[in-house]
């Protein structure tokens, strides 16, 4: 029966999909898949010939492996690996090589010989290729093929480098990469100019030899593309989907790569539910966005015709389910996000005790904060209540090189208008001027420049927040230590980056905090910054009662937005404040027009903002509820 059960939950999807919690329990999982094919190989005196992936995906996995080798003792002197692509033209020394990659994240730290291992060569001669990608192909032939292939897979659908168009039977051979392929890459190479526009890579049919093919995908990125390319009709667009072919391949994901396969998306279509308060909130929200009818006017007909007659019949009648979710819907609207003074808030989303807090808006970077919740950061203040921002990070990786030149000329003019002689900032600045002119792709700044742009976001944090209403004292910024690196990728949190955060909040002990809860930040120092504001409160917990009375909510908007079924507190705003706002943002002149990191979003910052908060208000005016200009939206963390 249970068998029976799975089949039924998993009928939409076309090959087997395994799903774990998380991106690092999947990954010992896959890691130790590899172990047992390499050990089993061992025992059998013959050599385990394994295809490897590069990128942010199997890096966990590569980590398990050599933990596995320095603590278990096992031995890679039997394996023998072919690498899925490399970048077209690219030297084997360069930071975002592949080779420098597998030898950075594996192939250093193991006892592989160095003649086992095969990667693809992006420094031969275009003339050059053909004939190497078939030696590449004919070892692999020679060895008795892939014993196991570890795939990834791009928001292209590109598994290897064979993007959309690649046909199913391709060898490997030189391509030309997918613009969004470049921009993902972007942040390795310092901007998508500098992404090479081709690449060697094995091909679809290559893969297909492999006896097992494992494709991994974590993050909520994934998601729209692991649906496509499991339960989606086999297309040369989606080339991942030419994987249904195969009976020898298995997708590993965690929960937010598979968010949005019908099981666990829309679970009503495909097998009995548990019917929740949330539950039904989500079902009957894609019930009125599927029929095109608000909440109030759909029937138990809409309920029987679209796979929610369970429902119906255990909760029903419709209407009586419609009236419960119209109402909870409409409790999470207030224009008091601080709390309505002197009210009734059982049906609030925000307590009205105290009528006046002390609300701490963290900030990531220094332009999270107007971005993602500027309207209610304004409203807030406008209020009454004691309002702080701390910019978690100086944000001083995205500021423009020729920003720092304009600054620095600026001071040096300034300098001499006042009469001041000194000429050790002229120094500093044909320093700089030196340095750029040189400056390589991702290449560390002189810790001047690195100084500079941090003022330059500072200044304009500053200029943000005083907008908002807020004097100086409440504005602090902590500059934590993980991300001052100089590079785009950071350091590892450190106890220093919770101490910071818990001597804050001890300080100002907040009713309420808010954070951001976007984690789809190209570089990933949202997730970061959540993670260490939750570690920190977590501990005050334990010994700090005023932190048993403080509520934290989420907000997003930079990157993305809630989905309107989690969505605990909207906030609306009039048009007047939705101007408000957009000034706001207007004050971080350094991240407008073109910022440095836009991710894969083309928009401006503050067109993201504005589009998102007026379609959140649109969608819930399409469920009933009344037409407002704009909306920002927070969902509430449990501890």
């Amino acid at each position: 029966m249970a068998r029976l059960n799975l089949l039924e939950e998993t009928r939409y999807e076309k090959l087997p999909v395994t799903v774990f919690p998380d991106e690092s329990t999947a990954s010992k999982s896959v890691a130790k898949r590899i172990r047992d094919l390499i050990v089993k190989k061992q025992k059998e005196g013959s050599p385990a010939i394994l295809g490897l992936a590069t990128g942010a995906t199997p890096v966990e996995v590569y980590q398990e492996l050599v933990r596995m080798y320095n603590e278990e003792g096992l031995s890679f002197k039997n394996v023998i690996t072919f690498n899925l692509d490399e970048y077209y033209p690219m030297q084997p020394t360069a930071p975002q090589s592949y080779v420098t990659f597998m030898a950075e994240n594996l192939f250093n730290h193991i006892d592989i010989p160095k003649e086992n291992i095969h990667i693809p060569d992006g420094t031969l001669k275009k003339e050059d290729i053909a004939a190497f990608c078939l030696e590449y192909e004919n070892k692999i032939e020679e060895l008795g093929g892939l014993d196991l292939q570890v795939l990834g897979i791009g928001r292209t659908g590109h598994i290897g480098f064979n993007e959309p168009g690649s046909a199913p039977n391709s060898g490997t051979r030189l391509v030309t990469l997918d613009d969004l392929t470049r921009r993902d890459a972007s942040r390795d190479f310092g901007g998508k100019e500098n992404v090479p526009t081709k690449a060697i890579t094995m091909g679809i049919g290559t893969i297909f030899k492999a006896r097992e093919i494992i494709l991994m995908a974590w993050s909520k990125k994934k998601a729209s593309i692991i649906k496509k390319a499991v339960e989606g009709e086999i297309s040369g667009n989606v080339p991942a989907t030419y994987l249904q072919h195969s009976d020898k391949v298995e997708f590993i994901l965690d929960t937010d790569a598979a968010s949005e396969l019908t099981r666990f998306n829309t679970p009503w279509l495909v097998k009995d539910c548990i019917w929740d308060k949330n539950q039904i909130k989500k079902a009957v929200i894609w019930l009125s966005s599927e029929v095109g009818k608000p909440i109030l006017k759909l029937t138990d007909e809409d309920y029987n015709n679209n796979g929610m007659a369970q429902l119906a019949t255990e909760k029903g009648p419709a209407y009586n389910i419609n009236i419960e979710v119209f109402n909870h819907l409409q409790h999470s609207i207030t224009g008091w996000p601080g709390g309505k003074p002197n009210s009734d808030d059982s049906q609030r989303p925000e307590r009205s005790e105290p009528a006046h807090k002390r609300s701490l808006i963290f900030s990531p970077h220094p332009d999270d904060d107007v971005i993602s919740m500027g309207g209610t950061f304004i409203r807030l203040v406008d209020q009454g209540h004691d309002v702080h921002v701390a910019y978690q990070t100086s944000g001083n990786t995205a500021v423009w090189d020729t920003d720092v030149l304009r600054y620095m000329e600026f001071a040096i003019d300034f300098n001499k208008s006042i009469g001041d002689d000194s000429n050790r900032l002229e120094t500093i600045y044909e320093e700089t001027r030196t340095f750029l002119d040189s400056k390589q792709p991702n290449e560390i700044d002189l810790p001047e420049i690195r100084a500079v742009k941090g003022f330059i976001r500072k200044s304009e944090a500053y200029a943000g927040a005083r907008y908002a209403g807020l004097e100086d004292q409440n504005i602090h910024f902590m500059a934590l230590p993980f991300y001052e690196t100089g590079k785009t990728i950071k350091n590892p949190v450190t106890e220093k980056d919770v101490l910071l955060t818990m001597q804050l909040l001890q300080k100002i002990k907040p009713q309420q905090i808010f954070a951001a809860g976007d984690f789809a930040d190209p570089h990933g120092t949202h997730i970061v910054c959540f993670r260490i504001i939750i570690e920190a409160m977590n501990r005050l917990r334990k010994t700090e009662s005023w932190t048993k009375d403080c509520w934290l909510w989420m907000y997003r908007g930079a990157w993305l937005e809630f989905e309107t079924h989690e969505i605990e507190m909207a906030v609306p705003l009039s048009p007047q404040e939705v101007d408000r706002k957009r000034k706001a943002i207007f004050q971080h002149q350094s991240q407008k027009d073109h910022p440095v990191f836009p991710g894969d979003d083309e928009r401006e910052f503050w067109v993201r903002a504005q589009e998102r908060n007026s379609e959140t208000a649109s969608n819930y005016h399409k469920l009933g509820m009344a037409n407002y200009e704009a909306m920002e939206a927070f969902v509430r963390w449990k501890f």
